[in-house]
Order: structure tokens, then C-alpha cells, then sequence
């Protein structure tokens, strides 16, 4: 299964049933899970662990080190699920020393061009639409869909179950479950097309729409919202991991969108 024209370092660990195609170059230290296919021209530096029955096409770069001039050679990884699609010419970097690894999650489809910097930790279930740039310590939530051509900040904190319309630029963070649109990035409402595909009730997304009318609609500053909603909402984990993200913000949320704003 593995091509002739290809370099595979002898330190390597590579499962039954892997797939390398010709041209590609894997380094030492790299462990690869049954079942994965490596396209051709693909390179797999030091430090990679890849989940099983991936597709890695064409042109990938898969855990080179960081670009980031605090970075002195060490002994970091990058860890990719069991089932994730990685399309031609991502490049997905090593961790550094302040979270020794940047991981995306199974079943999770990069598509092409996008890159994944040092220290991002994407869940699994994840969309990353073409051209997509993650800058160094983003951490995006399970089932999160971004648009193509977005570029998101260092250290931006995107929530599960959210969607980012195509060409956003991303400087703070987007709560779980909503859509985030327009210029400069607002609050577009509850991604509850998403919700439904996934099985939420419509008690359970009516809930989380009374919730974001709390924190966007009410007049309220985000202390006070938070309060109100924990006083007279009742307890879910939908409603505890929405606090939780908002309280935890550590570049602030999106704002509700207003006319005049990109003005």
C-alpha cells in the first residue's frame, strides 16, 4: 500500500492498511492510524499523530513547526482524529511550549488552503470552508461551520454549534449556537437550521433563542444579563455552557449588529 517514489523515515509508526501515495515525504516520529490514504506530494513532518481512516490530499503540510518567533525547537505534536478530511495544501502546525500540541478533532472536513497555526485546539464534527485562516490559540467548538476565506484572530474562542458566514474577519469570540455575519462581525441570530439537523427540540432551541434576545435585545450590560438569565431561566446545558462561554470571554463576544456600524 505504500507507493515506490516515496521517503518514509524508519522510526515511523505506520497501522495496517495505510495508503501512501507517490511523492509524499513522512519524517520521523509520526504515527499514522489504520485505514488513512496519503495523497501524493503530501509532507508529514515530526510530531504528527494521525487518527484513523483520515484522507489527507495533495499538497498537505502536516505538523511543520510554528511560525512564531517564540518557538526554540521544542518537542511539540499535532494530533488529528479518527475520520477527518484534509484537502489539497493545508498546512497545520506543531504546538509550542504554552500548549505543546495543536489538535483537530474526527470527522472533521478542512478544506482546501486553510491553515491551522500553533496551538489551535478544533473540535471534532468541524467545517472549515476553503481558505479558511486560524491564527495561534483559537480553540473552535464541536460542529462549528466557517465560512471560506474567514480569518480568525489569535486566541478567539469560536463555540459549538456556530456558524461564520464566508469572508468574515474574526477578532472576538462567537458564542455557541448563533450566526455570525456582516461587517464588522455581528450576531445574526440562533443557528437553529443547524440545531435541528442535529437533533436539538424545538424546546431546547427556543430556549437558546430566549436567552441571546437577553444578552443582544434587553438593553442589558453582559454582567446583568448573566445574572438575569441564571435567576429566571431555567437550569439547561444549553443555558450553562452559553454563561459559561460569555463569563469566560477573554477578548469579549460579537456584538449585536447596528446600522451605521462598518460606516
Amino acid at each position: 500500500m505504500i507507493q515506490p517514489h516515496t521517503y518514509i523515515h524508519p522510526n515511523t509508526k505506520i497501522a495496517q492498511n495505510v495508503k501512501i501515495d507517490p511523492f509524499t515525504v513522512i519524517h520521523q516520529d509520526v504515527e499514522i492510524g489504520e485505514g488513512t490514504w496519503v495523497g501524493s506530494n503530501v509532507t508529514i513532518m515530526e510530531g504528527a499523530r494521525i487518527g484513523k481512516n483520515c484522507r489527507i490530499f495533495p499538497g498537505a503540510v502536516i505538523s511543520a513547526i510554528p511560525q512564531d518567533l517564540k518557538f526554540l525547537g521544542e518537542k511539540t505534536y499535532v494530533e488529528i482524529g479518527d475520520n477527518t478530511t484534509i484537502r489539497e495544501f493545508v498546512t497545520i502546525n506543531r504546538g509550542t511550549i504554552d500548549r505543546g500540541k495543536t489538535v483537530v478533532g474526527s470527522n472533521c472536513l478542512i478544506m482546501a488552503y486553510s491553515h491551522i497555526a500553533h496551538d489551535c485546539v478544533i473540535g471534532s464534527h468541524v467545517v472549515m470552508s476553503n481558505s479558511t485562516q486560524i491564527a495561534g490559540h483559537v480553540i473552535v467548538g464541536d460542529w462549528a461551520i466557517i465560512g471560506g476565506v474567514s480569518a480568525v484572530h489569535q486566541f478567539v474562542n469560536i463555540g459549538a454549534h456556530s456558524f461564520i458566514a464566508g469572508g468574515s474577519l474574526v477578532s472576538k469570540d462567537v458564542p455557541p449556537f448563533i450566526k455570525a455575519v456582516r461587517n464588522p462581525l455581528s450576531y445574526g441570530g440562533v443557528n437553529s437550521v443547524g440545531l435541528k439537523r442535529r437533533g436539538y427540540s424545538v424546546d431546547q432551541i427556543n430556549q437558546i433563542l430566549d436567552i441571546y434576545r437577553i444578552i443582544f435585545n434587553k438593553g442589558l450590560n453582559i454582567t446583568q444579563a448573566l445574572e438575569f438569565i441564571e435567576e429566571d431561566l431555567p437550569a439547561s446545558d444549553e443555558r450553562d455552557d452559553i454563561v459559561t462561554f460569555v463569563r469566560e470571554s477573554g477578548r469579549g463576544i460579537i456584538k449585536r449588529f447596528s446600522k451605521g456600524a462598518d460606516d
